[in-house]
């Protein structure tokens, strides 16, 4: 696949590809991060790696930005297994390339797309079953447990975004020259 950007076309990397990128980038990040630690210049708990590497995995293989392309055939959508029909109502709400291949929002919009199946599923469960105990997040919770989760999955998002050679501030552009009439 081809991607035009600043009026060339640039190769863009297969799904596959992005996936052996996070990969790799994952375990250099792992032994980076565990020599530093062995070194005594960084504290990570056990919790912490769990939570990084479980958001990070899901960012790679289940909430790729390419989810907005849902309606073909695409790695992420595929990794959901019978589930990823649910992803094809994401497609077609954005467009390729278009806020979902943006730095902040595009991320954030998975995850809310994500929280609104939760929402939908969990109002069906009390509707239809009411006396069904479902699962509680404890409260509070600490930002110790959910910054590693967002560094996890974000880092993930963003080394999509780098192989397609997406700038940081993609969809920003195309606001701001809208706001100014061009």
């Amino acid at each position: 696949m081809n991607v035009r950007h600043s009026g060339t076309m640039a190769p863009v990397p297969s799904g596959r590809v992005h996936n052996l990128i996070n990969i790799g980038a994952y375990s250099v990040l792992a032994a980076g991060a565990l020599y530093a630690a062995r070194q005594n210049l960084l504290v990570i708990t056990p919790a912490q790696a769990l939570n990084f590497t479980v958001a990070y995995a899901a960012g790679t293989f289940l909430l790729s930005p390419d989810l907005d392309l849902a309606e073909g055939r695409v790695d992420s959508k595929r990794h959901w297994g019978v589930l990823g029909i649910l992803w094809v109502p994401y497609g077609m709400l954005f467009s390729h390339r278009g806020w979902s291949h943006s730095w902040v929002i595009g991320p954030l919009t998975r995850l809310l797309y994500v929280a609104l199946i939760v929402a939908l599923v969990v109002g069906l469960v009390k509707f239809v079953a009411p006396e069904v105990q479902l699962p509680r997040i404890p409260q509070p919770v600490a930002w110790k447990f959910i910054l590693p989760l967002l560094i996890g999955y974000y880092l993930s998002q963003w080394l999509h975004l780098i192989a397609d050679g997406v700038r940081p501030d993609h969809g920003l552009r195309k606001g701001y020259r809208k706001v100014r009439g061009r």
